[in-house]
């Protein structure tokens, strides 16, 4: 019997999005984002992109770019810098259209297109201004409570995007770190889920077999992988390295006026992956960035 091989180049990813996608990126603001993949999108012409994110540099990049048509968002953030700085300027150009979300509602949203319904109902919200910004709906549970709730709409992705710490070649990966943020619902709600790694082996189960519990989705979900070492820098990795500050500030101060991204696109993009993390001293300079303490 042939063995399951999802293996992929970056580019070969890249190549299987199209324009007009709904694309779900994981991780949580300047943490485990797949950044090697969000680069190589900005390496293609890809366009007119509707993103959701718990947001950091990839949501800024990419609107810099000029790729997002739409970002549905709890927040773009580079943590100890509150607002991104490159999204910032195309919202405040109108350059994109936005749905704003409470943080919980988003998880809703991504577990309700995970579970294949139309919507969750949820407290979250309710008192506020989001649902009707949003165009959102309100329903009154059938039940003697006769409770009045928001319908929280699934957030269904044509793709997803993640960056782990291990997977083989069949699709199994492991995921470590103080905390996973929401990686598993957004690889559960979209219809095809690619993953760049730290580390690629052959078979998980013989290269890491005391590690199962890391495997926080089944492979069923992960459509391609590639192996792509320090592929969330300048975003942290842990256990692996922390994020890149400087990096971040030089990334933050390229956005002040005039901050026009073709300027700086090289920089922070590079031709390729190789010559972009020489750019910052190698994988070796990555693999020392010490791990954030909170």
């Amino acid at each position: 019997m042939k063995s399951i091989d999802k293996t992929m180049s970056a580019a070969d990813i890249v190549a299987e999005l199209r324009d007009g996608m709904t694309l779900g990126i994981g991780g949580w603001g300047p943490r485990r984002k797949p950044m090697a993949l969000v680069r190589e999108i900005l390496r293609s012409n890809l366009k007119d992109l509707t993103l959701v994110s718990y947001g950091g540099p990839d949501v800024g990049m990419l609107c810099a770019a000029g790729r997002v048509r739409k970002l549905v968002f709890a927040f773009v953030s580079l943590d100890v810098i509150p607002l991104e700085p490159w999204f910032r300027k195309a919202r405040e150009a109108g350059a994109i259209e936005v749905l704003e979300l409470d943080e919980g509602m988003f998880q809703w949203g991504l577990k309700a297109a995970a579970f294949g319904l139309p919507f969750l109902p949820t407290r979250a919200g309710l008192g506020t201004d989001l649902a009707d910004l949003g165009g959102l709906r309100h329903v009154r549970s059938p039940y003697d409570d006769g409770e009045l709730l928001i319908a929280m709409p699934a957030l269904k992705l044509d793709a997803a995007l993640l960056h782990v710490n291990r997977s083989d070649r069949r699709g199994n990966v492991q995921l470590f770190g103080p905390d996973t943020y929401y990686d598993e619902w957004f690889a559960r709600a979209a219809e095809r889920c690619f993953v760049s790694c730290e580390e690629l082996v052959d078979r998980m189960e013989e290269s890491y077999p005391d590690d199962a519990r890391a495997n926080l989705f089944e492979r069923c979900f992960v459509t391609g992988v590639v192996e792509r070492q320090a592929g969330a820098h300048p975003t942290s990795m842990p256990p692996h390295y922390g994020w890149d500050m400087g990096a971040l500030k030089q990334y933050v101060e390229a956005a002040r006026e005039p901050g026009e991204w073709a300027a700086v696109a090289d920089r922070f993009v590079g031709g390729d992956e190789d010559r972009y993390l020489r750019g910052f001293g190698g994988k070796e300079a990555v693999a020392e960035l010490p791990l954030p303490i909170f």
